[in-house]
């Protein structure tokens, strides 16, 4: 069986008096690419801010590489090797989309630093530029990109840190429909590499063309873990997402 990366145990998380989380449970293997679901306020978020160590669990343990990360915090996370990126990414106004990707991989680097790139540098950042589509904007400023682009530049930017388990929060989101394909390429490819990864994401064609699991939440509760070929097949989905039973060849089209 393939080792574990990510194991969330018995997870909990409030606000006041809403319960976000109750008693989740999953496993991520090395080698997965899983996808998150759930219908809007199902608590996806919140469970990716709880494994990424941008919001503290209540109750229960996360277990990253045999290692609690529970509570810690995210740039130590980060450090270990679970990485993510966010919806709504925001950039530095001051450098561009090659200097974000050469400060990628300067752990504990200084600002000059950021600045004068290794050797080997140049070429690994102009490979990540030309398979993400941003080369022909590489020397503009990072926060003048469009939406979709900036998403580009934040998978790009995780990817550079060489993680063990990638968390993807909607990558498909303001991106344009042509990239979708090559995103699902370049994804694919870099967990031949050996990136495990858990993605959020609505795109349904695109987290069957990704992903070999889905896990489902739904009022902070796991509904299903399964392939995503079965999940129009599942009663608990089908009514998670349209609040009734309907024709199943009609859910999650």
């Amino acid at each position: 069986m393939a080792d574990t990366v990510l194991a969330v145990e018995a997870v909990a998380k409030a606000f006041a008096a809403h319960k976000v989380l109750t008693d989740v449970r999953f496993r991520v293997r090395a080698g997965e690419i899983v996808g998150l679901l759930g219908p809007n306020g199902s608590g996806k978020s919140t469970l990716l801010n709880v494994v990424s160590g941008f919001s503290r669990p209540d109750a229960g343990e996360i277990l990253f590489r045999n290692e609690s990360v529970a509570g810690m915090p995210a740039h130590r996370i980060a450090r270990h090797g679970l990485v993510r990126t966010f919806q709504l990414p925001s950039m530095p106004h001051r450098m561009s989309v090659r200097q974000v990707l050469h400060a990628g991989s300067r752990e504990g680097a200084g600002l000059f630093d950021a600045f004068t790139p290794r050797r080997g540098d140049h070429s690994q950042v102009d490979v990540l530029l030309e398979q993400f589509a941003l080369t022909a904007v590489a020397d503009q400023p990072a926060s003048s990109l469009s939406g979709g682009q900036k998403k580009l530049l934040s998978i790009a930017l995780a990817l550079r840190t060489k993680p063990k388990l990638l968390c993807l929060d909607e990558p498909t989101a303001g991106v344009h429909p042509q990239l979708r394909s090559r995103m699902v390429e370049l994804l694919r490819a870099f967990n031949g590499r050996g990136v495990a990864m858990l993605v959020v994401e609505h795109d349904m064609h695109f987290i069957r063309e990704l992903c070999s699991r889905c896990i489902v939440l739904d009022r902070g509760e796991i509904i299903a873990d399964c392939a995503p070929d079965e999940l129009a097949k599942n009663e608990r989905v089908v009514e998670a997402y349209l609040g009734k039973s309907v024709e199943r060849q009609k859910v999650l089209a």
